[in-house]
């Protein structure tokens, strides 16, 4: 058993690691100040700048394959990028990324949609919760039906991210409501100009989803993604995608603030001395230590189970849930070691307070977890010996 990183591993996560220092971490004032003043923290012209600086050393599609001009690397080595650049809460991402279930379409699809959604010339967001369907899936009700060669889709999407700024949605609409999810739900790929509107929903932190409405919006038959009653198969996909990378983000702003806790307890005298020489500071920074390093092996393994090419289901819920719950306890101990200054927006604790706050929801809530773990051990489909047996 061997825990070390390869050459290969160690050059690409200290090259991701003096980006982030060198390009990323400087903006972060100048970022506070916009969010401040309710504007967004990067423009869009400033994140091409950025990815643009990245590709040109070699960086761009991470996980998209070499076929398509990606790197193609696998989720460990995903996993150890998503971790530098959650150091800083600047929000950067590396370009050429695709949704996995783009590349499902036929030749004419990705010549219009994936392969310009990879070079970044349009953008996508996925389309299936709904006001009356969240964490169940199954209770979508947008419906699509037919119309001669054409579909017909009326309903209502909510917190879509990337809905306000996307050209075109990956949209899931019942076809066949007796089928229901067991085959009677599609796929289809709508242009913004087919008829659809977002409208944007204001959040608590700086995740900026939008709601999506369509009224009677007309789509050809070839812009159906797989097969026609696919497309709950297909959303499964989309959901159990990646979800070792949430941790893994989260794992490096905890790594941060943790150093931030660190800091602030020895330079911050209280009665005359340190705060760092009190034991309930002392309490609390080990508790946080012990936790970063509980979830970097917890993040680790389930992308390592990914590589290995084995169900991982289990081992990404683990990750994700105690993921969100931790950084969640750590973020509020450092907030709270920072006192007054850190409840302000002039330091990025407060910031991470709420952004950290959305990994307990979106992509599967803590609860879908805690039920996907249960039902898995019960079922027999899981042990906790793990995958030591």
């Amino acid at each position: 058993m061997d825990f070390a990183l390869d050459e290969e591993q160690t050059q690409v996560r200290d090259w991701v690691r003096e980006f982030v220092r060198r390009e990323i971490t400087p903006l972060e004032p100048e970022v506070l100040r916009r969010e401040r003043a309710g504007q967004p923290g990067l423009t869009g012209d400033e994140l091409a700048e950025l990815q643009a600086k990245a590709r040109a050393s070699g960086f761009f599609g991470v996980l998209t394959p070499q076929e398509y001009g990606g790197m193609g690397l696998g989720a460990v080595m995903a996993a150890l990028l998503e971790t530098e650049l959650g150091r800083s809460f600047v929000p950067f991402r590396f370009g050429g990324y695709a949704d996995n279930i783009l590349f499902h379409g036929n030749e004419e699809q990705k010549e219009r949609y994936l392969l310009p959604t990879i070079s970044g010339e349009r953008v996508s967001c996925f389309a299936i919760t709904e006001p009356g369907a969240g964490s169940d899936a199954k209770a979508i009700r947008t419906s699509a039906r037919r119309d001669g060669d054409d579909w017909v889709i009326s309903g209502e999407k909510t917190f879509i991210t990337g809905g306000h700024e996307a050209d075109f949605t990956m949209v899931f609409a019942v076809t066949d409501r007796e089928r229901g999810a067991d085959g009677g739900v599609t796929c289809f790929l709508v242009d913004r100009d087919m008829g659809w509107r977002s409208e944007p929903i204001s959040t608590m932190g700086q995740w900026g989803p939008a709601a999506l409405v369509f009224d009677e919006v007309r789509v050809p038959s070839e812009n159906v993604l797989g097969e026609v009653g696919g497309g709950f198969r297909l959303a499964m996909q989309w959901i159990g995608q990646g979800r070792y990378l949430l941790p893994a983000r989260a794992l490096g702003s905890c790594e941060r603030l943790v150093e931030m806790a660190v800091e602030q307890a020895r330079n911050r005298v209280t009665f005359g001395k340190p705060i760092a020489e009190y034991q309930a500071i002392q309490w609390m920074i080990a508790d946080s230590a012990v936790e970063v390093e509980a979830l970097r092996w917890l993040v680790l393994h389930a992308a390592w189970l990914v590589d290995q090419g084995v169900d991982s289901r289990h081992a990404q819920s683990i990750a994700k849930l105690y993921g969100g719950v931790k950084a969640n306890e750590i973020v509020d101990r450092v907030l709270q070691i920072h006192g007054g200054m850190g409840y302000t927006r002039e330091l990025p604790v407060e910031r991470w307070y709420r952004e950290l706050r959305l990994l307990r929801i979106y992509e599967g809530t803590d609860e879908i977890q805690r039920r996907t773990i249960a039902r898995n051990l019960l079922k027999g489909h899981a042990k906790v010996t793990g995958s030591l047996g």
